[in-house]
């Protein structure tokens, strides 16, 4: 992987961890903030992707989609009817 990419992937964890927070505090629920954070752990995922497209890398890339479907799907308040 390239510096640039090995960055752009660490800045873009750095950015959803502090999105999260941010959501966290603004609307005081855990569920929206969780979602931003998968999404851009999501996106840090897919930027080491690009690097360095080995098996171990397309496993995690995929065990976070995995993981960002199952939470924001779990967590979601059922539909009436």
């Amino acid at each position: 992987m390239t510096t640039a990419l090995n960055l752009a992937a660490l800045a873009t964890t750095a950015f959803g961890l502090v999105s999260a927070a941010v959501v966290l505090a603004a609307a005081g629920r855990l569920v929206p903030a969780l979602a931003v954070l998968l999404d851009f752990l999501t996106a840090a995922g897919l930027l080491w992707l690009t690097g360095d497209p080995s098996w171990s890398t397309i496993a995690a890339a995929a065990a976070v989609i995995a993981v960002r479907k199952l939470v924001t799907a779990g967590l979601r308040p059922p539909r009436p009817g």
